[in-house]
C-alpha cells in the first residue's frame, strides 16, 4: 500500500490530481472505491451484528437495499450529471459545488462547516468493533493496532492522493469479496450447512414480542419489526446519495463507458459485500449461548460467530475488516481535508493560494484528521464513552439529511433556490443534533419513532426531498441567466459511435 502511494505521487501535482486523480479514473477503480468507501468495519462488525440480531435473516434486505438503492440507482441517477456539472464548474468538493451552482459563498462555507463537524467523528467509528476482533486474534494492546492502521493509511493517502486511494481500494475490495464469501461458508458449515442453520434460526423465539414467543420470526421474510427495518434500509441505502465522500467518486470518473461499467461493478460488489455481511449477521442468535448482548453489546456478536473458526480463516477476517476500514478512512480524510482547504481556507482565510500550497495544506490536514480519528478511537476503547459512539451514529444522518435533497435537485431542477438549500442544511443537521442531545442527556423527549438515530436520519433525508421543492416555490427565484449557463453543459453535443446512436 505504501509502495502504491509512492508510485502515484506523479498524479498529485495539483488540486485536480490530488483530490480527483485528474478525472481519469476508470470504471473498476471507481466502482471499487465507491464500494469500499461505503462498507467498513461498522457494517461488518457493528451493523451486521446489531441488525442481524434484531431482524434475523430479514436483515439481508439492508444489503439488497444497499445494492439497488445505494449503488445501482445512485450511479444511474447521479453519476453522469454529477460528472458533467462538476467538470463544468471545475469543482472538486461538494461544498464547492453548492457555492458555484447557487452563486453563494455563504452556502459553500455553511456546507463545509457541516462536513467538518459531522465527518470527523465518523472517521473514528471505523475503528469500532475492531478491538474485539483483534482481541480474539492477537495478544497485543489494541491501541497499537489503531496506530498502525492510521499511520499506514496516512502514508499512502498523503503520498499518492486519490489515485493511490483508488488503487488500494481495488486491492482491498478484492480481499473483501473473497473474505466475505469464505467466512459465510465457514460459519454456516459450523451450523451444519445453510438449511440446518435456517431451521435452527426458525426455532429461535423472540422474548420481546408483545404476544409472547413467536417461533420462526427470525427466519421470516420481513422479520419481527419491518417498520424499523425499513428505516435501516433507507438510511444505509439512500444516505450514499448525500455523503460527500461517496458523491465525490463521480467527480473523478473517466468517461461515459466507465459510468455504465462502474454501475454494474458497484452494484455486484454491494450485493456480495453488504448482502453477505447482513446475511451472515442474520444467524447471530444461533450463537446466543456464546455472547451476552445485554452486557457486551452488539459488537460482540460477529466475533463470537467467528471465534470457532480455524486460525487461517480468522486471519482472513482480520485482513477483511482492516481492508474495509482503511479504505473508508482514506476516503473520509481526503474528503475532509479537501473541504477544509478548498472551501474554508482558500479565498477566505488565505486570500491567495496556488495549487502547490493547497496540496501541501491538504496533506497537513490529512495528518491532523488521521490523528483525531485515532485519538477518538483510543478514548472510546479505553473509556467506553457512549457519547462518542452516539455522535458517530448521528454523523451519517446529519450529512445525508443536509445534502441529499439540495444536491439532487441542484443537478436536475432549475428552480432550486439558495434558501431551499439552507433550509435542508439547517433541518438535516439540526434534527440530528437534537436527536443526539435528547438520547444522551434526556433533557427532553424525542418522538418515539425518531428516538433511534437510524430512523431519525432516514426521516431527515426523506423530509429534505419535500422541504427543498416547497421552499423553492416560495422563495426568491435564482437568476435565470446563471441557471441557464449552468445547465447548458448538459446540452453540449458529444460524438458517439453508431452502436449507441444511429446517424441521420
Amino acid at each position: 500500500m505504501v509502495g502504491i502511494g509512492l508510485y502515484c505521487r506523479k498524479h498529485t501535482s495539483g488540486i485536480n490530481g490530488f483530490v480527483l486523480g485528474g478525472r481519469s479514473v476508470g470504471p473498476w477503480l471507481t466502482a471499487f472505491a465507491y464500494g469500499t468507501s461505503y462498507f467498513s468495519a461498522v457494517v461488518f462488525v457493528g451493523y451486521a451484528g446489531q441488525f442481524g440480531w434484531k431482524y434475523g435473516i430479514a436483515a439481508t434486505w439492508a444489503g439488497i437495499g444497499n445494492a439497488i438503492l445505494g449503488s445501482l440507482l445512485a450511479w444511474a441517477v447521479l453519476g453522469r450529471r454529477t460528472r458533467i456539472l462538476t467538470q463544468h464548474y471545475n469543482s472538486a468538493t461538494m461544498p464547492q459545488f453548492f457555492g458555484q451552482r447557487f452563486q453563494s459563498k455563504s452556502l459553500k462555507i455553511g456546507a463545509s462547516v457541516i462536513v467538518f463537524v459531522f465527518l470527523i467523528p465518523y472517521t473514528a467509528s471505523l475503528f469500532n468493533g475492531l478491538s474485539r476482533l483483534f482481541g480474539m486474534a492477537f495478544h497485543m494492546d489494541y491501541t497499537v493496532c489503531i496506530i498502525l492502521m492510521g499511520v499506514l493509511t496516512g502514508i499512502y493517502v498523503i503520498a499518492g492522493g486519490y489515485m493511490a486511494t483508488a488503487i488500494n481500494d481495488f486491492i482491498q475490495g478484492c480481499v473483501m469479496l473473497v473474505g466475505i464469501c469464505v467466512v459465510i461458508a465457514a460459519v454456516l458449515n459450523t451450523q451444519g450447512g445453510f438449511l440446518e442453520a435456517l431451521h435452527g434460526l426458525a426455532a429461535v423465539s423472540d422474548p420481546e414480542t408483545v404476544n409472547g414467543e413467536v417461533p420462526g420470526i427470525f427466519a421470516s421474510f420481513f422479520g419481527p419489526d419491518p417498520v424499523n427495518l425499513l428505516g435501516v434500509v433507507i438510511l444505509t441505502s439512500l444516505g450514499t446519495w448525500g455523503l460527500p465522500q461517496m458523491v465525490q467518486k463521480f467527480y473523478a470518473i473517466k468517461s461515459e463507458d466507465s459510468i455504465h461499467k462502474g454501475t454494474i461493478i458497484s452494484t455486484l460488489f454491494a450485493v456480495v459485500v453488504a448482502g453477505g455481511c447482513y446475511f451472515l449477521g442474520g444467524f447471530g442468535r444461533l450463537f446466543a449461548d456464546q455472547v451476552d448482548v445485554a452486557s457486551e453489546g452488539y459488537d460482540a456478536i460477529i466475533p463470537a460467530m467467528l471465534s470457532g473458526l480455524p486460525d487461517l480463516l480468522i486471519a482472513v477476517v482480520v485482513i477483511l475488516v482492516l481492508s474495509a476500514s482503511m479504505s473508508t478512512l482514506s476516503s473520509l480524510v481526503i474528503a475532509s481535508s479537501s473541504t477544509l482547504t478548498i472551501d474554508l481556507l482558500k479565498g477566505n482565510i488565505v486570500k491567495k493560494m496556488n495549487d502547490f500550497q493547497a496540496v501541501f495544506i491538504m496533506r497537513c490536514f490529512i495528518v491532523v484528521f488521521v490523528l483525531i480519528s485515532m485519538v477518538l478511537a483510543i478514548v472510546q476503547y479505553k473509556n467506553s464513552f457512549s457519547f462518542i459512539a452516539q455522535l458517530m451514529g448521528v454523523s451519517w444522518g446529519a450529512l445525508a439529511g443536509s445534502f441529499l435533497a439540495p444536491f439532487l435537485y441542484g443537478l436536475y431542477w432549475k428552480k432550486t433556490t439558495k434558501a431551499a438549500c439552507w433550509a435542508s442544511f439547517l433541518f438535516g443537521s439540526g434534527i440530528m443534533t437534537l436527536n443526539l442531545i435528547s438520547t444522551s442527556t434526556g433533557w427532553f423527549a424525542f418522538p418515539t419513532l425518531l428516538q433511534s438515530s437510524i430512523n431519525c436520519g432516514a426521516f431527515a433525508m426523506l423530509a429534505g426531498l419535500v422541504i427543498v421543492p416547497v421552499v423553492s416555490l416560495f422563495t426568491k427565484k435564482p437568476d435565470q441567466a446563471m441557471v441557464d449557463e449552468a445547465f447548458s453543459c448538459y446540452e453540449k453535443k458529444a460524438p458517439v459511435s453508431q452502436k449507441n446512436a444511429l446517424s441521420e
